[in-house]
């Protein structure tokens, strides 16, 4: 309210008045990471055609499509995933290969 000393303000923008504007959260896509396996000389190759099955969910000829890149090249990729996903998988791969005894590794890096 506008005092006698306090001129009145134009479009009725007195004390107590206030603008409310929304603002739009900014969303960010998350980090992604590949899954790599690395080629050693002792783990089978039916042992990481099975990996890739179980933990990748990939068909057989997507299986040998991977393990024989791996095994020519030294590394593969089983997967793009985000890095909880990821960590996870590696943990499981790894835990799987020892426990059957294979050397294999499985690491993730981020894309």
């Amino acid at each position: 309210m506008a005092g006698p000393d306090t001129p009145p303000r134009k479009g009725g923008e007195g004390p107590g008045t206030a603008v409310i504007t929304r603002t739009k959260p900014q969303t960010k896509r998350p980090s992604l990471y590949r899954v790599l396996l690395l080629n050693d000389d002792y783990t089978p190759m039916e042992f990481v055609v099975h990996v890739l099955e179980r933990f990748f969910n990939k068909n057989r000829d997507q299986a040998n499509t991977i393990m024989l890149h791996v095994h020519h090249h030294g590394v593969g990729e089983c997967g793009v995933f985000t890095y909880e996903v990821a960590e996870t998988k590696v943990t499981q791969v790894m835990d799987f290969a020892r426990k059957h005894q294979h050397p294999l590794q499985c690491v993730m890096e981020k894309k």
